[in-house]
């Protein structure tokens, strides 16, 4: 058996010494690995634009993750099995066999420690300030390993096709509504976002998923003037009116023919007015059809996104909502889009109307029929689905299969709605109430 002296020779300094270094090679790869994955490209893009060389870097690399990731895993895999071997051929010379297990336990210790939990732990505290410091060498990494990553890219890809599975490059750019969604859903449950911000934020993200189907003004509740009525009647429906654009048919209320903005119309009698003829001779002129405006027509699938779009740029925010057959559904404002995004407004012309939705002291929620299931949610934080129905009326016809009579209970969807009122076929108000997880009421 060789000496104590023999064996701490220069032979096993040097081996130690490229063990310690491999170690904190290791723990580099780690580190920067986490640091570049967790970091937010948003916050790299905010230094970046501060003038940090860094962040830049980052954002660069981060743009491909696959690639990033494989240079990094195979540069920490390298590092990591010969830092192993050396001490297992270190652990062996010094102890015999039992070298092995020893040098097994040592390693484990050693990378579990030092090149995995402590970088890690690092790079996640501070994920943003750790991807500008690393992304210079990474960025090293990834061009040396750039061949041998492509190789093994191939070969992962080939081998997921066989099993079905497609990788999608760009799927981190698709992700990043679902990121932000999930993060302000995340930061509410904390306590760390405001209900009202996240709704905000989430309601103007959904403008591209919504159409203009889901928040117009139902045709049944559209005020409108008709083009054959006598001027007084017309002028006098116009100023009791809290609208200052009705629409104008003719003959059949399917037949917009026109826009009638207050505006117009009054400056239309005031051109009208002479000292000379009396008011009744002046009324007696009007023409309704010559200050209208052309209507402008939408169809029902229009996304919110593309419609408020349309509004900014033709410079109106109006419009008719028409189905596919060209049959009116109703109509759409800015104002309507807008609420999507910053809730209710009101004004001191609109009219005073019960609020939609009032909590009962029981718990149960009494709301109006027509309101619409975004809406509900919003206002209780329940999950009530949209994909079927868009108000809660609607769903509650769509799942029970008939018009309820006042009165009738059902249970779906983990919540009791019951009928208080009817009007013909349209159910006008219901009561709301989560039910407990043993299916009675809550």
């Amino acid at each position: 058996m060789e000496t104590a002296g023999s064996l701490l020779d220069s032979s096993f300094w040097f081996t130690s010494g490229a063990i310690l270094a491999l170690i904190m090679l290791s723990a580099f790869f780690s580190g920067s690995e986490t640091a570049l994955t967790a970091a937010s490209r948003g916050k790299l893009r905010a230094a970046s634009d501060k003038g940090s060389g860094g962040a830049e870097k980052a954002l660069k690399i981060t743009e491909d993750n696959e690639r990033l990731i494989g240079s990094v895993l195979l540069g920490n895999n390298m590092v990591n099995i010969l830092a192993t071997s050396l001490a297992t051929a270190l652990f062996t010379r010094l102890f015999g066999e039992s070298g092995v297990a020893l040098a097994t336990l040592f390693m484990t210790f050693l990378v579990l420690i030092f090149a995995e939990v402590l970088p890690k732990t690092y790079a996640i505290t501070n994920p943003e300030t750790a991807a500008a410091r690393v992304a210079a060498p990474i960025a090293v990494v990834v061009r040396l390993f750039a061949p041998v990553v492509s190789a093994v890219r191939l070969l992962v890809r080939g081998v997921l096709r066989v099993f079905g599975v497609r990788a999608d490059p760009d799927s981190h750019i698709l992700a990043v509504r679902e990121e932000i969604a999930g993060a302000l859903q995340l930061g509410h449950s904390e306590g760390v976002v405001q209900k009202e911000d996240r709704d905000r934020i989430l309601g103007a993200l959904d403008l591209g998923d919504r159409t203009v189907e889901e928040v117009m003004l139902h045709r049944s509740k559209i005020e409108m003037i008709d083009a054959d009525a006598r001027p007084q009647e017309i002028l006098g429906q116009c100023l009791e009116s809290s609208h200052t654009r009705l629409p104008v048919y003719q003959g059949d209320p399917e037949n917009i023919i026109g826009v009638l903005h207050s505006r117009d119309l009054l400056r239309a009698m005031y051109r009208l007015v002479d000292e000379e003829r009396p008011m009744a001779g002046v009324i007696q002129d009007f023409k309704v059809t010559d200050v209208a405006m052309k209507p402008y027509f939408v169809p029902d699938t229009t996304s919110l996104d593309e419609q408020m779009r349309q509004f900014l740029r033709r410079r109106t925010h109006f419009a008719l909502v028409v189905d596919e057959y060209g049959s009116l559904k109703g109509l759409i404002t800015l104002e309507d889009i807008l609420e999507e995004i910053v809730g209710e407004i009101t004004d001191e012309f609109d009219p005073d109307a019960e609020h939609p939705i009032r909590k009962a002291e029981d718990g149960n929620y009494v709301i109006d029929g027509a309101m619409t299931i975004r809406d509900f949610n919003r206002a209780t934080d329940w999950t009530l689905p949209d994909d079927e129905a868009n108000t809660v009326a609607g769903l509650v016809i769509f799942e029970s299969q008939m018009i309820p009579a006042v009165g009738q209970v059902f249970n779906f969807h983990g919540f009791r709605f019951e009928v208080l009122t009817r009007e013909n076929n349209r159910i006008t108000r219901l009561k709301i109430r989560p039910l407990d997880p043993d299916g009675g009421s809550a």
